[in-house]
């Protein structure tokens, strides 16, 4: 009952199942394997979906003879396997010429480069299938404020944002792009750090209804952060368009791990809150497995990734039945509708009325509410004996 089927939706980039375990200390532990490999090993662990980056797929040199070859051979995996495509991104953070950042480069030719590279990534996600374009600022930061005006950079970044929707829409191309935050690495600091600034920068573009969001829980966990309640936040806005799934120890570096691994309940509530609002989006895992594995392992990895979440989807339908939390639930939510004349939209007779009504201060601050109980109803059901 926990076998992933293509209503799930669950997607894994390249990037992900195909990470040779190298990090800052240490050389590759797993051999590189193709596009079309991964292809079919996420074919053989159940995933419904591939995503990529532009240079994931073709190298950042390779000739037009062999990017065709390569496309070609992709889209054969694709046909063979049944995976599609759902969404693409751009690497604008690997290549030394974005060593100061992308669109805010303060290098001219910087940023015109890598509008280049996008709009020719943007034409090969979307002739692969691709809905959504997830935007990563990488590099988009700094070590040193000396170094680059904050202002001048959301405003580099806003021009490079409007231009790209007006290549798509003048491409005619059924797209949206989805912006993911991030605090820092690899920057010292980078610029919109969190789903809200991201939210924020949005509503100041040409054409806010084409861009949304790409949440990760590992780049709110690093800043601290309830990652669900910035995912409430998006999807309350109607700017839920991707999420990155995975799992990450606070504070720490981006560790990407396996999702569920480290912080079960927060997980939990995350899949409630996706599962409870029809979240009907991609469930796309940006992680991957331990240096320690090979690639047996790594197809463990795989199918944990999507095996938990319906594990804990499961447990969410479970809470939602259950007649105890239901009850607690109520008790905490009564309403006994005294207050209804005096809330909602707003009128002048209402304000009027609620500034005379006379309220028991003391007796408001003497309810309790039974948080311990409730808590300890979500901790028995995910050790399973509930």
């Amino acid at each position: 009952m926990y076998e992933p089927k293509p209503e799930h939706k669950f997607t894994f980039g390249l990037w992900t199942v195909g990470n040779q375990g190298r990090d800052p200390f240490g050389e590759p532990v797993r051999p590189a394997k193709s596009p079309v490999e991964l292809v079919h090993l996420l074919a053989e662990v159940g995933a419904w979906g591939v995503n990529f980056h532009d240079n994931d797929l073709v190298p950042i040199d390779a000739t037009p003879a062999q990017r065709d070859k390569i496309v070609a051979d992709f889209k054969q995996a694709l046909a063979d396997t049944g995976i599609i495509v759902p969404m693409a991104t751009t690497n604008l953070f690997t290549d030394p010429a974005f060593r100061d950042g992308a669109f805010t480069s303060n290098d001219s030719n910087v940023r015109a480069y890598a509008l280049q590279k996008t709009m020719n990534a943007i034409d090969l996600g979307v002739e692969l299938g691709a809905k959504i374009y997830v935007f990563w600022g990488g590099r988009e930061g700094t070590e040193t404020d000396a170094g680059k005006d904050p202002i001048t950079a959301i405003k580099r970044s806003r021009e490079a944002m409007n231009y790209l929707c007006e290549y798509v829409l003048d491409q005619g191309y059924d797209l949206k792009f989805a912006l993911e935050a991030k605090p820092n690495e690899p920057r010292g600091d980078i610029y919109n750090a969190t789903t809200g600034n991201m939210l924020a920068f949005i509503e100041t573009l040409d054409h806010p209804d084409m861009v949304g969001v790409n949440p990760e829980v590992a780049h709110e966990h690093m800043a601290g952060l309830n990652f669900t309640h910035h995912v409430a936040q998006a999807m309350e806005a109607g700017k839920l368009f991707h999420i990155d799934l995975n799992d990450q120890a606070f504070g720490r570096y981006d560790q990407d791990f396996r999702f569920g691994s480290v912080n079960l309940k927060s997980a939990f509530f995350l899949v409630k809150l996706l599962e409870d609002n029809g979240y009907d989006g991609s469930r796309h895992f940006d992680a991957h497995a331990y240096r320690t594995s090979d690639f047996e392992d790594v197809k463990a990895f795989a199918r944990g990734c999507m095996r938990t979440y319906l594990i804990l989807k499961e447990k969410v339908a479970k809470f939602n039945a259950d007649a105890e939390i239901q009850a607690l639930l109520a008790e905490i939510n009564a309403d006994s509708g005294a207050m209804t004349p005096f809330t909602g939209p707003y009128s002048a007779e209402k304000a009027a009325a609620l500034r005379s009504h006379a309220f028991d201060r003391a007796a408001l601050g003497q309810r309790g509410q039974p948080y311990e109980r409730l808590d300890q109803l979500v901790v028995e059901l995910l050790l399973g004996v509930r």
